[in-house]
């Protein structure tokens, strides 16, 4: 389908869908027809990731085997399109593809348009598909804008039709931010949503339903399923179709509070004997065919923690807190070499945030540092994220963590503002070693935002290892708050390019700020 898009920053307001319509000229031969039967189509719309000052990976999903072409522009008329040869579309990547397009110019307004064509008959092609991005710019003085928050679909809530479907993402794109960063839980692969849910005031929640959200993701075209899902979204489909990403994954890609090595199942509804590991192969496949992410493709580990560029004023530091952690445990061991990052991506972490010369370092976390996140099993006192709950000295992977901001601290490294979803709450955390049992680090701050539609959660308790000091919190008081009644949030980080200054705004679902917070560059203590 055609979808109508709103533009972006210097570019006029209006439809992208329009120049849809146009005539295309072609290196395939003369111009092709558009939107006959049986032409390859793209219902799915299109995405963009990863996007820099010179190159950006663009999305789509066919439905039919397809050869992927791409034409950049300037301009929403098309006038001298430049075009991009992109992948066979097939079975074999559920006929999804990426195509990267590089040499682009910094700090411009990209429009793309995507083609399907026959395999067979280069001339047979879908009607195209529209979508915009904006290239990182080299000059400071333009800033930055961005969003974050995280979790998508979960605890059974899904696409609510009557509510307006995921409308969050209508309030992110009015923002008009220059990219997305999704925490994790992009999907909920352990989570069925069924065609209805009971509310409080004994209505009902209604849910768009498919087959693959009728049981927990087991095989590969059942989690290729769960990201499929969310397309069905036309809110989210628009959003695309106009904020590039920047993807990182948790644990609900895979199940909940999953750690590698992890064997669960007692026959329902996993089967007994199932290996975590083997099921994380088959998300990160899916994952990797579902998002234009740049470094999943072409890395036996499929890796996904990575450092996003944008400009003189911001690096982005994707980290991976799920693949490579120990095991979920009471956390309180005195040496624990493996943490939650494991020692690569430790080091890899330590290593480029020496190196970054960018004004502002914003680590993206899919799990919060001084937040209590439990994972009791068997009655046991087991943790998922870093913290504990024992306000002491660092223990388990607290003792990598404190390696980090000692790192930061002795390497003079300024600027670094830590974001990230997970625990289905907005609030925001200050770290100061005043404060804290563990000293040896700068003070930094810490924002949470999320859920994006999932079941909303009290807030979480704070372990006070690290000092923080809750400033802002707004959760519900029940459990599992349906997107119906509210408690839906994302954050906003905006840069400003002539002071440097770096202001975070809390917002809820319909873009109502909650909290305000200016963080001024090159200063510790904030």
């Amino acid at each position: 389908m055609s979808l109508s898009f709103p533009g972006r920053r210097s570019v006029l307001r209006g439809s992208l869908a329009a120049s849809a319509a146009l005539t295309l000229p072609t290196a395939l031969g003369a111009a092709p027809a558009f939107a006959r039967s049986g032409r390859p189509r793209a219902d799915w719309g299109v995405q963009a990731g990863d996007v820099t000052a010179d190159s950006g990976l663009v999305w789509v999903r066919s439905d039919r085997p397809a050869r992927m072409i791409v034409e950049t522009s300037a301009t929403e008329s098309f006038r001298n399109p430049r075009r991009w040869r992109g992948p066979l579309l097939g079975a074999d990547s559920d006929f999804t593809g990426t195509t990267r397009l590089h040499g682009l110019p910094s700090g411009e307004q990209i429009h793309y348009r995507v083609l399907l064509a026959d395999p067979d008959d280069p001339r047979r092609t879908g009607e195209p598909v529209t979508g915009t991005f904006r290239t990182a710019s080299t000059r400071r003085r333009d800033g930055v804008k961005f969003l974050w928050s995280g979790d998508l679909a979960g605890q059974g809530w899904g696409i609510n039709e009557s509510i307006g479907g995921y409308r969050i993402f209508d309030a992110m794109a009015r923002l008009d931010p220059d990219f997305f960063l999704c925490s994790g839980d992009n999907i909920y692969a352990d989570g069925v949503i069924s065609a209805t849910q009971a509310l409080p005031d004994g209505s009902l929640y209604r849910n768009v339903t498919s087959e693959a959200k009728s049981h927990v993701a087991l095989t590969l075209d059942d989690f290729r399923g769960n990201f499929r899902y969310n397309l069905l979204d036309e809110a989210l489909r628009r959003f695309n179709a106009q904020v590039p990403n920047v993807i990182q994954w948790d644990d609900h890609e895979v199940r909940n509070n999953w750690y590698p090595g992890e064997v669960i199942g007692t026959g329902t509804p996993y089967p007994a004997g199932t290996r975590l590991d083997d099921m994380a192969v088959r998300s990160r496949r899916a994952f990797s065919e579902y998002f234009p992410v740049s470094t999943i493709s072409g890395r036996p580990d499929g890796r996904i923690y990575r450092v996003h560029h944008h400009g003189p004023l911001l690096d982005v530091f994707v980290l991976d807190m799920r693949t490579y952690r120990n095991a979920n445990s009471p956390d309180d061991q005195t040496t624990d070499p493996r943490g939650i990052l494991g020692a690569e991506q430790l080091a890899w972490l330590k290593r480029e945030l020496s190196r970054s010369r960018a004004v502002w370092k914003v680590i993206a976390a899919d799990m919060p540092l001084g937040l209590v996140v439990p994972d009791p099993v068997e009655g046991l006192a087991n943790f998922e994220a870093v913290a504990q709950g024992d306000p002491g000295a660092p223990l388990g992977r607290e003792l990598q963590i404190a390696e980090l901001l000692r790192h930061i601290k002795h390497r003079g490294i300024t600027g670094t503002v830590w974001l990230t979803a997970d625990v289905h709450h907005t609030s925001a955390q200050h770290y100061d070693p005043s404060r804290a049992a563990f000293k040896d680090f700068a003070p930094f701050w810490e924002f949470v935002s999320g859920p994006l539609n999932a079941g909303a959660f009290p807030a979480s308790a704070l372990d006070g290892t690290f000092g923080p000091d809750r400033v802002f919190v707004k959760a519900p008081t029940a459990s599992n708050v349906s997107p119906a009644e509210g408690y839906q949030f994302f954050g906003e980080v905006d840069i400003d390019g002539d002071s440097g200054e770096l202001t975070v705004r809390l917002r809820e679902y319909d873009g109502t700020v909650l909290f305000t917070r200016t963080l001024r560059p090159g200063r510790v203590g904030q």
